[in-house]
Formats: structure tokens, sequence, C-alpha cells
């Protein structure tokens, strides 16, 4: 067995193997940049080495800084993780031409599947349905728009050498198709380093099923079943479920068995994913799921896979890595209950998804909101506010699994991608698990960087959700219905306030000014209060709340359907405020277009003096290695431009000015 490992890789995938390899009494090696100096996982290896700058091109993409820290340390082997550095060929064989124990697939395999154009090819040789497209070298743009024409709008382009959703773009026109390239290309060129590019057909009712493979050096494959990630943006998954809904016995042990015998194609050893597309328009058909691509390392989503197999995939990657037969045969494994996982980036859903940087001041991923107070006190003071039934009612039962790489406090740096935390839960049904993840999402807690905590809630509680009609386009066919602010509920209103008021240290910082308040009064109060401008009341219940105020760290804030929301005096002696607390971003109502974060202008598509219309893209942005489009808030004329293509700029910095259409005129 492996004693000592190396983890070339950050955040919450670096915390999750370390903690496996603490589990079997494997040493553990951290590497971290400028950035992450003071990071979890930094803290939580057994030793640490600083391998360079922020900028993961000076970090942790650099194989012979990371090569050379395991040499220095005496770490036996190398764990990639994922992204960075995992699904690169050349460095794997460097690792183990270094002597180095590879802890993935054998580099050959990496560059038999790394390569989707050449995936393909070998896919249709082992009998691996694919779908209908062009994978040809030519890579000149009228070749490529003339092969789209030929398979037929929408199509879908996609970077050879991609991979989690970048470098992919959904064309539905040919009058868009120029556009689209240029972008896709950028984005695979920044980052994998190879702009070329491969045309799908895109199939209109989409479903994104996987099959989690796992090899061995002795010759053994097995599958450890499916996985529906079909609720995606931009084409990154957003909720990710096992086993897939809507799958019969019979197809899956159709694309089951087709995934084994991909990774038996390339001779696989280690864990891996085969993707497939669906057209579920008549429901999930073993003769309409085709081959898109194998993931050739651990994926985000793997904790659900686990969940429903009872498998420690990480503990499985060192045994095989040692040297050791896969510890279960195929016919050991087995399905129980359902898994799923929401990934709770740091973004802004009202502005796009525009990640949001910054210093997480207050952060509360494991507790029901309820469990700012005690169950009875919750008990109390809801019913007291004329809400009836226990406290069980309001705080979820589920054990839930976190899986993060950072804590209160820690930074969320524009390096790197946004992700906070994944929250995983397991039930005995699928709409059991719906609802609990639902209510965690809904529980979560951060300030002041904003997230998408509501966003998934609302997601999870969607009827087509709930009833498997889902396609990977359906975030996208909903416009803003999804990202729109729930009102709060009149529970939380009256909870909320009443924490508020009783303040730090059971003061009361804003009761004389409340309607209906007296020190000596009966416990129960209203107050007349503002919630996003709708004056609403609510019931503040002094009594029944003791001295159980919120953390001291979050101010006169308070955190409910996973929205920050701040309490304030507005100027009326009988009138509080609440509102939701959001940072300003990009967009603003004066028109002026800001730079959401640091990053490179990639892009520049308007002049001074030019009309616009809202919605219309004005500049691109690349950050956390992702673009970002910048558009007009309302028609009008550019009246100032700041941004060139290439140039860095600040968060903060103004990029663009727009004139409203009248007042331009």
């Amino acid at each position: 067995m492996i004693a000592s490992l190396l983890i070339a890789n950050r955040g919450e995938i670096a915390c999750r193997i370390i903690r496996t390899a603490r589990a079997m009494g494997v040493r553990t090696v951290a590497v971290y940049s400028d950035a992450d100096a003071k990071a979890l996982h930094v803290r939580q290896a057994d030793e640490a080495v600083h391998i360079g700058p922020s900028p993961a091109r000076e970090s942790y993409l650099v194989g012979e800084k990371i090569i050379a820290a395991a040499k220095a340390t005496g770490a036996e082997a190398i764990h990639p993780g994922y992204g960075f550095l995992s699904e690169n060929a050349d460095f794997a064989q460097a690792v183990i031409d270094a002597g180095l124990i590879w802890v993935g697939p054998l580099p050959d395999s990496i560059r038999a599947m790394g390569l989707k154009d050449a995936a393909k090819e070998r896919m249709i040789a082992a009998g691996v349905p694919v779908t209908p497209g062009y994978l040809g070298a030519d890579q000149s743009p009228d070749v490529l728009a003339a092969e789209a024409d030929k398979i037929g709008y929408p199509v879908l382009i996609k970077a050879v050498a991609g991979g989690g959703g970048k470098g992919m773009r959904r064309v539905e026109a040919p009058a868009d198709f120029a556009d689209a390239l240029a972008s896709c290309k950028r984005e695979a060129a920044s980052s994998f380093g190879d702009d070329r590019v491969l045309i799908e057909k895109y199939i209109l009712s989409p479903r994104h099923i996987e099959v989690q493979v796992f090899g061995d050096t002795h010759g053994n494959v097995v599958h450890l079943f499916e996985r529906d990630c079909s609720l995606q943006r931009r084409h990154q998954k957003v909720i990710e479920e096992a086993p897939a809904p809507g799958m019969s016995e019979e197809t899956r042990e159709a694309i089951c068995a087709a995934a084994v015998r991909a990774a038996k194609a390339v001779d696989y050893v280690g864990a891996g994913t085969i993707e497939f597309i669906a057209d579920a328009s008549e429901g999930l058909r073993a003769d309409r799921i085709w081959f898109m691509e194998m993931n050739t390392r651990l994926q985000v989503e793997h904790p659900v896979t686990e969940e429903i197999t009872g498998v420690d995939l990480v503990e499985w990657q060192l045994r095989v890595a040692s040297g050791e037969k896969l510890p279960k045969r195929q016919d050991e494994l087995s399905i129980n209950g359902w898994a799923m996982e929401a990934r709770l980036y740091a973004e802004d859903p009202a502005k796009g998804f525009l990640p949001s940087v910054g210093r997480l001041d207050h952060l509360v991923l494991e507790r029901s909101g309820w469990t700012l107070f005690a169950p009875q006190a919750a008990s109390q003071i809801l019913q007291s506010a004329g809400f009836s039934g226990n406290s069980e009612d309001w705080v979820p039962s589920t054990p839930l699994r976190v899986e993060t790489g950072v804590e209160q406090g820690s930074e969320v740096s524009p390096f790197y991608d946004p992700m906070i935390a994944k929250l995983i839960v397991h039930a005995t049904t699928r709409n059991d698990a719906a609802d609990r993840l639902a209510s965690v999402c809904a529980d979560v807690e951060v300030w002041p960087v904003r997230t998408n905590a509501a966003f998934l809630a609302t997601l999870l509680r969607e009827q087509a959700f709930l009833t498997g009609d889902i396609t990977t386009g359906f975030i996208a066919s909903q416009g803003d219905r999804l990202t729109m602010t729930a009102p709060l509920s009149d529970m939380m209103a009256s909870a909320g306030l009443t924490l508020l008021t009783q303040g730090k240290r059971g003061e009361w910082p804003i009761g004389d000014r409340l309607s209906g308040f007296r020190l000596n009064a009966p416990g129960r109060n209203t107050a007349a209060i503002v919630v996003d401008g709708v004056v609403r009341d609510a019931v503040i219940d002094r009594r029944s709340f003791g001295q159980l105020a919120g953390d001291d760290d979050f101010g006169n804030r308070f955190a409910a359907d996973g929205e920050a929301f701040i309490l304030f005096e507005n100027g009326s002696p009988h009138r509080v405020t609440l509102r939701h607390d959001a940072k300003a971003g990009a967009g603003a109502a004066d028109g002026a277009i800001l730079s959401p974060m640091p990053g490179r202008v990639t892009a520049v598509d308007v002049a001074a003096g030019d009309s616009v219309t809202k919605g219309q893209r004005l500049v691109t942005l690349e950050a956390m290695k992702m673009e970002h489009s910048l558009t007009a808030p309302f028609d009008g004329t550019v009246e100032e431009l700041n941004a060139t293509a290439g140039a860095q700029v600040s968060e903060g910095t103004v990029l663009v000015k727009v004139v409203r259409v009248e007042a331009a005129a």
C-alpha cells in the first residue's frame, strides 16, 4: 500500500482525498500557491509545499514544480484530483518517469480518450454508439461552418481537448456560428492550450447520463451504475443524482455494458466516467443514448455514486494504484436508495451568475436555519406567531454530507473555480432526497459573498425536476424565472425580525421604535416592516426567544431561503426595513458597466457612440477560467468605452457607460 501521497490539487477535492488517505494511514502532502497559503487543505495535510504565484499557470499547472515537491517530501505517489493536470497524459508520464506512482489511468489511456474526435473513432470501433457530427482535421472557419450546415442546426461546438463545460457553445442558426466559434476557440486555447473543435448535432431533448467505471491492473473492469447530471447551466453541472430517474433495468444494463466496453477498449485503470447524451423525447431508451466523451479522472459528482453503492472511490483509487485488485466484483455492487448533490458556488444568479469574490465573513453550511434557535424555542416562537406543528417540521433530520475546501474567514479567490461546497444527501426515495436537499440549500448562510443557494433550492422544488421531466436546456429555457428573488415567508419574516430585534447580549437596539412594542408589555408584539419595498406585518415574541441571538459576526443580518437579509431603520419611528443584502455588480441602473472581478478583456463588441439594445453584449471578460459576457442594461448609446481587448482590469473598473435613449437624445 502507498505510504505517502502528494495531492496535486487544491480546495474541496484536496480535502476529500486527504480525509480518505488519513483514514487509511497514508501520509499526505499538499501543494499551494500564494493565494492558498492559509487554505484549509494546506492545514489538513501532514506537510505542505509552496509551488508558486496565485495564477494556476504559474503553480498548479506546472508539473515540474509538483514533481519536485513530491521528491523533496519523500512522497511515493501523486493524486491529481480533478481539473488542473488530472487529464494531462504528459504529466502522468513524467510522474511515472520520475519513479513515482501515478494515481490514475495509464498515460496512453488518457491520450486515447483526451481528444474527443479520436475517442469517438475508437468508440465506434468498440461498438459504442456515438452522436452524429464532424470530427475532421480541417479547422478552417469556412469548413466548420459548412459541416454545421450539413449536420443541421442546432449544433454544438466542442473543444477537442475540452471538459468541465469549457470550450462549448450551442449554436441555433448559421448567422450565430462565426461568433460562437471564435468565443469557443478563445476559451479552449485559454483553458487547454488547444483551440481545435468538433461539431455535433445538438439533441433537442437531451439528458446527460454518465456511468462510473473502474478498472485495475489485473484486467478487471466494473461499473458502479449511472448518474444523471441533466440540470446544467452553460454546460456546467448544477445538480447531480444517482441513479437516473426513469431508467429501466433494460436500459441501465445496456448503457452500463457499453461503458465497460469503452473502458476496456483503452485498457483503462482507475476511476473514470463515460458520459452519454440521451434523447429523452421518448423516455430513456437504449437505442437513443450516445457516447459523448470519457473523463479519465475522478468526477466532481463522485459522492452520489459513493452514497448509493457504499464504496469509497478514493480508497479504491489508492488500492488500485498500489497494485491491488478491485475490492468488489460486479455482482457484489448494487444500488441502495437515492443520492443528490448540489454545487454551491460563490456567484450571483441575479446578475447573470457572475462570480462573487471576497472573504467569507459568515458561513454556515451544516445546520438548519432553525438551529439558530433551540428547537424548543423555535417551536414556541412559531406557535405564538400563529404557526402550528412541531419544531421537527422545520429542522431537517437528514444527515448532510459536505465536501468543501473553505471555512468561515476563507477567501473566495478570483484565480480559481468559485465553488464553496458540494452538499450531498442520501434518502430512500428520489422525492425524499430532493426535499431534503432543497431544505439544506435554503438553510445555507453566507455573507457578504453572494451564492446560488436560493437558486439551487428553487430548482430542487421545481415540478418538472420532481417528475424527472427536465433536459440539459431546462435552466436556460426558464429565462429569469428561476433567479427571481422569492418573497420572504411570513414565518421567516417573523423569526428573523425577532432574532434581530434581540440584538447582541439580549439587548433590544431598535425595540422602542417598533409598533406595538412595550418594554413591560406581554411578549407578543407586531411590527410593520418593509420587505424589499413591500410593507408587511411581522410578529415579535421576546419571551420564547430568550437569549438565543444569532452569531455576532452576522451583525444585523440573517439568512432565510438561501438568501442573506439585512435589517435597518429607515427613518420612521414605527417601521424598519428588511431587504435582500446584495453586493453591487455590473449592469447598474445608471448604465455604468463595472468589471465584477479582476480579469482579462477578451473581446469588445461596441465602440463609443454606438446604439445598443437591452441585453446586447458589450464586453467579454475572462475570469475564473470562464468567459463572462457583460451586457447593456437598457436601450441606449455607448457614451464611454474604457475597455480594450487583451487588457487586464481590476474589480470595479468602469468598462462601458451606456446612457438611455431618451437621455442621449
